[in-house]
């Protein structure tokens, strides 16, 4: 599935959550969208936990020059 197609089904939930259930369900929508992402990507292998620890020179050290 194309990131596009994802794109649109995001802000289709998003919207549907928006004018059913209000500004805070809207957040919610938004909240646990962004939660499922970020699992989403530690499954894949695109992320570990100690990315979110580094400071920036450590990670650009560990990943080489740009």
């Amino acid at each position: 599935m194309s990131m596009a197609v994802v794109g649109m089904i995001a802000g289709m939930a998003l919207g549907f959550a928006g004018y059913f259930g209000g500004f805070g369900a809207f957040l919610l929508v938004a909240a646990l969208g962004a939660i499922g992402f970020v699992v989403g990507r530690f499954m894949e292998g695109d992320l570990e936990i100690g990315d979110f620890f580094r400071t920036r020179d450590e990670r650009r050290d560990r990943r080489g020059p740009r």
